[in-house]
């Protein structure tokens, strides 16, 4: 067989990118990784300016930061905007600010990142607490500490010990846990006395790897009339190419 003939023989399939389920007001749980799981803060110093300039996105952009975790190879944000595309160039901003300042300190080149940051839009009403505990939980989770407290880069000295933060806004589904910011706390730290139910960590983690509205049908059907759009499970990633088997012979 000629080499025009096998190369005709190649088939392209384009598999399309499912699109971002975005709303305004509504947060979204999202997480960027290290390209092949590698570490992206190597020292605290690096933990710190990538916060500071997540604070400069969120002002720039005014993406409201309700809760977010630090780890050594990825980070776990939620966030919301009343500007629901804004939401994805707060994740673009901080790999554009990162990344240089990370491969210039490291003297690094190439890429940070492990591909497009994954996300999926949160009921309020059910999901969104658990989805708070899940996301701070993660140090204890990872046995890098025993109770998240002792974790100095995630938000949950905010949200769980009402300490000050020039960061982090309140979402209100806290602000209504109490007349008082203490109460909010008080109420808010209650909850992780209860670990997530296994189903509901299923579901967190399966919503945001497919890019899937995380609630109940009621909320994904709600999200399609609003986006016009099916939010089902589809198939995602870049275009593959597939071959017909060709004998070499």
């Amino acid at each position: 067989m000629g080499y025009n003939e096998r190369v005709n023989k190649v088939k392209v399939v384009i598999v399309p990118r499912k699109p971002r389920f975005f709303l305004p007001d509504i947060p979204i749980h999202a997480i960027v990784r290290g390209n092949d799981r590698k570490a992206i803060f190597v020292d605290d110093a690096d933990k710190s300016a990538y916060l500071e300039i997540a604070k400069e996105a969120s002002q720039s952009l005014q993406v409201l930061i309700h809760a977010y975790v630090l780890m050594d190879n990825h980070v776990h944000w939620l966030i919301s905007s009343a500007v629901p595309e804004n939401l994805s160039k707060f994740m673009q901003y901080l790999g554009r600010k990162y990344v240089p300042y990370f491969n210039h300190k490291y003297d690094k080149t190439g890429t940070l990142w492990e591909g497009r940051f994954k996300s999926s839009l949160i009921n309020t009403d059910k999901y969104l607490l658990r989805c708070y505990q899940y996301i701070e939980i993660n140090p204890v989770r990872a046995d890098m500490v025993t109770h998240p407290e002792d974790y100095e880069w995630s938000s949950y000295r905010t949200n769980a010990l009402a300490e000050p933060s020039s960061i982090i806004t309140l979402h209100p589904v806290i602000t209504e846990l109490g007349e008082t910011r203490q109460q909010q706390a008080d109420v808010y730290s209650e909850g992780f006395k209860e670990n997530i139910e296994s189903q509901l960590v299923d579901e967190i983690r399966n919503a945001v790897q497919t890019g899937t509205p995380l609630g109940g049908k009621g909320f994904r059907e709600q999200v399609e009339v609003l986006l016009g759009v099916k939010v089902g499970y589809a198939s995602r990633g870049r275009p593959k190419v597939t071959k017909d088997v060709i004998d070499d012979n």
